[in-house]
């Protein structure tokens, strides 16, 4: 199955809040998402398979710096290596945006995730006490300070 990227509309919202729901423990609502349509900074991608959007991710760039706010794919379609795909994608992206560094942080226990970002030349630069509020996990902070290199490498 091919995977398609393309940035995120309007009518998207609704299946992208029922991904956040089904992937998150305090998702995002559809307000929140729309309200990233108008925000100068946001970009966010979709990948959809035959249509349907099975993958998506935000990031907002400002001053060379990408800093990733969601990514999720949709729990059918883990462990096809669309994760890797979408980080891509939005490593492009950031690229195109003038992003030569990239930023996010992940769950202490999501190892997967990380996993992936480290396979991706991020690398963790600090931890956030406490970040997720649902339970009050750490979060790592992760970054890839050269963007372009990685995208080279590719």
């Amino acid at each position: 199955m091919s995977i398609q990227f393309r940035p995120m509309q309007k009518a998207d919202v609704p299946r992208i809040a029922e991904m956040e729901r089904l992937c998150f423990r305090s998702p995002w609502s559809e307000n929140s998402l729309l309200g990233e349509l108008k925000n100068n900074i946001a970009h966010y991608r979709v990948g959809e398979i035959d249509g349907v959007i099975m993958a998506y991710g935000g990031m907002w760039v400002m001053y060379g710096e990408a800093h990733i706010t969601n990514v999720a794919v949709h729990p059918d379609y883990r462990g096809h290596g669309y994760g890797k795909k979408l980080m891509e994608n939005m490593i492009e992206t950031a690229l195109l945006h003038h992003a030569v560094s990239m930023t996010l942080e992940v769950r202490i226990s999501n190892t997967v995730a990380q996993n992936l970002y480290t396979s991706m030349g991020f690398e963790v630069a600090g931890r956030r006490k406490k970040y997720y509020t649902d339970t009050g996990e750490d979060g790592l902070i992760m970054w890839n300070n050269n963007l372009p290199a990685y995208k080279r490498a590719d």
